[in-house]
């Protein structure tokens, strides 16, 4: 869909009123016994969409983080770095994983977790690494080309990192893990002539899920942020989340449209997609949503896997919806 953003300021002025003054009634018993009705005010950082369109640009910078290339290994440290500046305790799982054709990827999962004491968890995750080869670009030439993935990577961790940023300053009441996930974006080439299976792609999040950072990790939901930038996104319910997490998707959408982004979060069934929360949700056991623009009809965004998604893909108002309605559901969750 179209929208016309010319009122997006005005409108992100009023969403950081709405954003930071939220009641939550809570009961309690009086002295002779009657019930009575107190307010709690949860104030809930707004959202700086600059700030988590300039962390996307950062990562694109490096260029294509493949893995086993030098621009990998250096976005990597910068991430790690990044979690550290804004006071998460940092976790790095380095593994090499094969992939399809018999690559061997130098794999980093890179955690950062904040309260970490604490046992009432969530965890928000989002792959890191960007496609190897242009495979769904119109021209043929450019099929073996890697791609900068500003959406498809870049995006989520962008938006995570602005959340880091404002966890250092202000804890919710849960405690938060972000997981950056490695060797998502590594599947079969769409022109190669062996099986295409499912578990080619999500490499980090399928060792990840198999072995958590912390031994015996749980969490009372996971939220999976993939291509969450693109202009006029539009999010449906997944069909496996909807499955797995029917009440976790619902909170999330009727949040997201309280807070004025029902344009982008739709409230009607997406197609079943192939991503990190698909073996988090397998092997993790831990109930976990995918955010990302996918439809019945099979369509991503519109520059999904090709050479233009650049930083030309990237819009700060998507960027606003998400990074604004995960901090709410995150900050008020008790």
């Amino acid at each position: 869909m179209k929208q016309n953003y010319t009122l997006i300021p005005l409108c992100l002025m009023l969403l950081a009123f709405i954003a930071c003054s939220n009641n939550v009634k809570t009961t309690s018993k009086t002295s002779d016994g009657k019930t009575e009705t107190e307010k709690t005010v949860i104030n809930v950082p707004q959202f700086n969409a600059d700030s988590a369109y300039q962390y996307v640009k950062a990562q694109v910078d490096f260029g294509p983080r493949v893995p086993n290339t030098k621009a990998h290994i250096d976005c990597g440290n910068y991430l790690a770095d990044q979690l550290a500046r804004f006071g998460a305790q940092v976790t790095n799982q380095y593994v090499d994983l094969p992939a399809y054709n018999g690559t061997l990827l130098k794999a980093r999962n890179i955690i950062g977790s904040y309260k970490p004491d604490t046992r009432k968890r969530i965890v928000l995750f989002s792959h890191w690494d960007s496609r190897p080869w242009a495979d769904a670009d119109p021209d043929p030439k450019k099929h073996y080309i890697p791609i900068l993935g500003a959406n498809d990577g870049a995006s989520g961790v962008g938006v995570l990192l602005e959340i880091a940023r404002h966890l250092q300053r202000q804890s919710p009441e849960m405690g938060i893990d972000l997981v950056f996930l490695d060797a998502e974006d590594y599947g079969a080439h769409r022109e190669y002539n062996g099986p295409h299976k499912e578990e080619y792609w999500a490499l980090g999040s399928q060792y990840w899920a198999r072995n958590p950072h912390v031994q015996g990790y749980n969490a009372r939901f996971g939220i999976l942020l993939d291509m969450v930038g693109g202009k006029d996104a539009e999010f449906r319910y997944e069909g496996l989340s909807h499955e797995v997490a029917p009440d976790i998707n619902k909170k999330i959408w009727k949040t997201a449209n309280a807070l004025g982004f029902g344009h982008h979060f739709v409230q009607k069934s997406g197609g079943f997609v192939t991503d990190d929360h698909t073996f988090i949700n397998k092997y993790a056991k831990i109930p976990t949503i995918d955010i990302i623009p996918y439809n019945q009809e099979g369509d991503f965004f519109e520059f999904w896997h090709t050479v233009k998604d650049d930083m030309g893909a990237i819009d700060k108002a998507t960027l606003q919806a998400v990074g604004q309605t995960v901090m709410q559901v995150i900050y008020t969750e008790k």
